[in-house]
C-alpha cells in the first residue's frame, strides 16, 4: 500500500500554532497576543469540524451568505466559537453581518460605516470593527487610501459613533509584504489603535515580526483549494 505524507487539517493547525508561538517569542511577544484566524471560506462544514475538534475557535469567512449557511449550526455545537468577516461587505448586507459575525475586518467607506451604525443600533449587536486600508493605493482594490485614513477613522467615531479596534490590509500581489505591514502598524499607532489584522499563509512570519495581532490563514491550515 502506498504511503501518503499528506497532513490533515488538524495536523497542519498544530504545526501553524507551534510556528506562531515560536515567531512571537522570537520577536519578544507573548504567543497569546497573536490571534490565529482559520480562514474557512469555500470549505464545507464537514471540513471545518476536525479543526474545531482540534481546539481552534476563531474562523474567518469572506462572504455573508456562505457564513449564514454554515455557521449557525456549527456555533450551536461549538458555542465558544468566533467568526470573523475578512472579505468585502456590501452595505445592504450590514444588518445580516452584524448578527452573524463577531468581528468585521473590511470597513472601508462612509456608506458602509453608516449602514453598520444603523444595523448595530437596530439589532443591539456590536461586532468589533477593523478599517481596511489600501496600503498600496491600488485603484482597483477596496480599502481606505492611506492619505484618507485619519479622516475616515475620525468620521467613523464622531459621525457614526463606531468604536474602531484596529486596521487591516492586503498588500498588493507581487509586492514585498513587509513594507505594507510596517506602514499599517505606523498608521495604527498614529490613530491610537492597538489591533492589526495582517498576514496570510504566504507572509505571516513578516506580519508577526511587525506587530500583527490577527493573522488570517486558510491554505496553511485547510490546504490548497480544489
Amino acid at each position: 500500500m502506498e504511503k501518503t505524507s499528506e497532513k490533515t487539517a488538524s495536523e497542519r493547525l498544530h504545526d501553524v500554532r507551534a510556528e506562531l508561538s515560536e515567531l512571537a517569542l522570537r520577536n519578544n511577544r507573548a504567543p497569546e497576543d497573536v490571534t490565529l484566524i482559520a480562514v474557512s471560506k469555500t470549505h464545507s462544514a464537514e471540513a471545518i469540524v476536525p479543526v474545531l475538534e482540534a481546539g481552534q475557535r476563531v474562523f474567518g469567512e469572506n462572504r455573508v451568505q456562505e457564513a449564514a449557511e454554515k455557521w449557525p449550526a456549527l456555533r450551536r455545537a461549538y458555542a465558544d466559537t468566533q467568526v470573523h468577516l475578512v472579505g468585502a461587505l456590501q452595505s445592504n448586507k450590514a444588518a445580516q453581518a452584524v448578527e452573524l459575525f463577531d468581528v468585521i475586518h473590511s470597513l472601508d467607506r462612509p456608506k458602509l460605516a453608516a449602514a453598520l451604525a444603523r444595523a448595530m443600533s437596530d439589532t443591539g449587536c456590536s461586532p468589533r470593527l477593523f478599517v481596511q486600508v489600501n496600503t498600496g493605493d491600488e485603484p482597483q482594490k477596496a480599502g481606505v487610501p492611506v492619505a484618507d485614513i485619519a479622516g475616515f477613522v475620525r468620521d467613523c467615531r464622531d459621525q457614526h459613533g463606531l468604536k474602531i479596534d484596529g486596521l487591516m490590509c492586503l498588500p498588493p500581489v507581487g509586492d514585498a509584504a513587509g513594507p505594507h505591514f510596517a506602514l499599517l502598524a505606523k498608521l495604527a499607532t498614529s490613530l491610537d489603535l492597538t489591533c492589526l489584522s495582517m498576514g496570510m499563509s504566504a507572509d505571516y512570519a513578516a506580519a508577526v515580526s511587525l506587530g500583527a495581532t490577527h493573522v488570517r490563514l486558510g491554505t496553511a491550515i485547510f490546504g490548497p483549494r480544489g
